[in-house]
């Protein structure tokens, strides 16, 4: 990777898990019964490691 791409490529990288946290992180908002702090930052948390997971998958995948 050239010192041009670098930055590139990890804006590629943040905005694909962004996507994926926000995702997930809705979809743990549509799940629950109850919104409180607590269940938040859980929620938050979750979303989070979901998305690392989702991308090394997809990279995995795909080879990149």
């Amino acid at each position: 990777m050239t010192r041009r791409t670098a930055p590139r490529a990890f804006l590629l990288a943040a905005s694909e898990l962004l996507a994926w946290w926000a995702a997930l992180a809705l979809l743990w908002l549509v799940l629950i019964t109850t919104v409180d702090t607590l269940e938040r930052i859980v929620g938050a948390s979750c979303a989070a490691a979901g998305a690392l997971a989702a991308r090394a998958g997809r990279r995995a995948v795909t080879w990149r």
